[in-house]
């Protein structure tokens, strides 16, 4: 698998179950309606574990621009790598979005509020007030990003050590980067809905303005640039922090 392949499945996982726990939740006569937000922030939480298991070991499981320029901001990714890794994690967004609104096909019928269809696409403020809802997106990504590379940082090892480091990608560390989405969720995630992630949200936003989605409404791009310029900023800011702590 290249790494292209692997950020688009990776992403496409994210999306069609972190996607799939919004539209549990929100679209009328599921099994999960109104079952409320901490479900929303474990099924994430648990989705991005997923995703990241599946192809940490290929491309070490960015499925996140905000992860990809924080890494090339840091040095410890080319920035012509990042085009690559971008394309293919909105691709996979795209693609994993598309694929929720067919597992849930007869309910957007039965759904009568466009606002709660758009939510299970991309997110929204839960208090319209753009420079609010850009600062809180670029803490919970700022946290998500010096998490995740807090948690995956390697040590100083010999060659024996760094072969038990790579073993131990497949082993716990995917599931802390899973709870630590789930404890962003749950703290930070109430203001915007904490995309904390560009592909996350313009994927399936994009998916929702050109899908026939019954009774969709507007797919609010007025709003669309804050999940994706916070996370882009607070992804540098959580990398630069790293580097000067960690190394």
């Amino acid at each position: 698998m290249s790494v292209f392949t692997a950020e688009l499945v990776g992403t496409f996982l994210l999306i069609l179950l972190g996607g799939g726990v919004c539209a549990n939740v929100s679209l009328k006569k599921t099994g999960g309606h109104n079952s409320g937000w901490i479900v929303i922030t474990a099924g994430w939480g648990l989705a991005v574990t997923i995703a990241v298991y599946a192809v940490v070991n290929v491309s070490g499981a960015h499925i996140n621009p905000a992860v990809t320029l924080g890494l090339a901001s840091i040095g410890e990714l080319p920035w012509h790598d990042v085009p690559k890794y971008v394309a293919a994690q909105m691709l996979g967004a795209i693609l994993g979005a598309a694929t929720v609104w067919l597992a849930y096909l007869p309910h957007w019928e039965a759904t009568d509020d466009p606002a709660a269809k758009l939510g299970v696409f991309s997110t929204a403020p839960a208090i319209r007030k753009p420079f609010a809802n850009l600062l809180c997106e670029i803490i919970g990504t700022f946290a998500l990003v010096l998490g995740v590379l807090a948690i995956l940082s390697p040590e100083i090892m010999t060659t024996e050590e760094k072969i038990i480091q790579k073993e131990w990608a497949l082993g716990l560390k995917p599931l802390l980067v899973g709870l630590l989405v789930f404890s962003i969720g749950l703290s930070l995630g109430g203001p915007t809905g904490y995309a904390i992630n560009p592909a996350r949200d313009l994927g399936p936003r994009i998916a929702h303005a050109l899908l026939p989605i019954a009774g969709k409404g507007k797919s609010d791009w007025c709003y669309a640039w804050i999940p994706i310029g916070g996370p882009c900023i607070g992804g540098v800011l959580g990398a630069l922090v790293y580097k000067w702590l960690w190394t």
